[in-house]
């Protein structure tokens, strides 16, 4: 029996260097979340103050993506053989319950309003809306470089996007209420962000807890992992095969393979080459055996 690994130095979850984006999007968003409440209540505007809670869940989930940065910086120790990664993941978890939070209080206050519609002063609705669009294009354009490389700020972006068409929605409901004074206008457009937004949570949740489970990366094909395996050759069987990630684009793989009359340290650096070029799995422990050990009998003995 042998084993082996295989590492290599992927990317980071964020680069260093991208901390700067994240703190002009959150000093931004910060600012101009204090001048939105108050002109949400000024106004009596609950769109207007759906999208400052918006923008609060914004401004916290940049906050703890620049944590979670901070955080994984730190180098694994006795205690943390893996690092500091999973921070990143927990911090994503936490930002699609907070928005979940204030998605199920904005729907439950629009209703409350419905059946009473109070006063609103749309042309301080309108500027206010309009100031916030502008915040939210800015920070989604800071953001965007990084959102395909970390789930946490994925999941800053999409709140900032949320927010974005939060702000739309206001300036549209401002505009109505103006020429028609509709204010239930103001309610539904409220219900609407709501509803918008609380799919989108919903996927980077179950993005968040599939990477805190263990299970196997959204991008990764386990079953085309174990043909091309079983296709090298010497390789006869394969079991206890293990795919996961510590957080974003991190993936990392375990396997057994069995290989009666191979030479192992040439099957797994064969097998260690074929995973980083094919499936960009740069983390790898195989284990070649000549003959199956017990855990062959199941696929998964945990």
């Amino acid at each position: 029996m042998s084993s082996g690994h295989s590492h290599s130095h992927a990317p980071a979850a964020i680069q260093p260097g991208k901390e700067r984006p994240l703190w002009i999007a959150l000093i931004l968003t910060s600012t101009f979340l204090v001048a939105e409440v108050v002109g949400g209540v000024v106004t009596g505007s609950l769109a207007l103050i759906s999208d400052a809670a918006h923008m609060f869940t914004d401004a916290a989930a940049l906050a703890i993506a620049l944590a979670a940065i901070r955080v994984g910086k730190r180098p694994a120790d006795a205690k943390r053989t893996f690092g500091y990664h999973r921070f990143e993941i927990i911090a994503a978890a936490f930002n699609a319950l907070l928005l979940f939070g204030v998605a199920i209080y904005i729907l439950f206050e629009a209703y409350q309003r419905i059946k009473s519609p109070p006063a609103i002063e749309s042309t301080g609705m309108l500027v206010i809306a309009t100031l916030g669009l502008v915040i939210n294009l800015i920070s989604m354009k800071l953001l965007a470089a990084g959102k395909d490389e970390s789930l946490n700020v994925k999941g800053a972006y999409l709140e900032v996007w949320s927010d974005m068409l939060g702000s739309i929605g206001v300036i549209v409901g401002a505009i109505v209420i103006r020429f028609t004074g509709w204010t239930w206008v103001d309610s539904a457009i409220a219900v609407l962000i709501g509803l918008w937004v609380l799919p989108r949570t919903w996927i980077l949740l179950r993005d968040s807890v599939n990477i805190l489970l263990e299970g196997v990366p959204a991008d990764l094909d386990i079953a085309a992992i174990r043909r091309a395996l079983v296709g090298v050759p010497g390789v006869s069987s394969v079991h206890e095969l293990h795919v996961w990630a510590m957080t974003s684009g991190k993936a990392s793989l375990s396997v057994h393979l069995v290989s009666p009359k191979g030479d192992a340290d040439k099957l797994t650096r064969a097998c260690a080459h074929l995973l980083e070029e094919k499936f960009a799995l740069h983390h790898t422990t195989i284990q070649v055996e000549k003959v199956p050990c017990e855990m062959a009998s199941g696929d998964h003995r945990y």
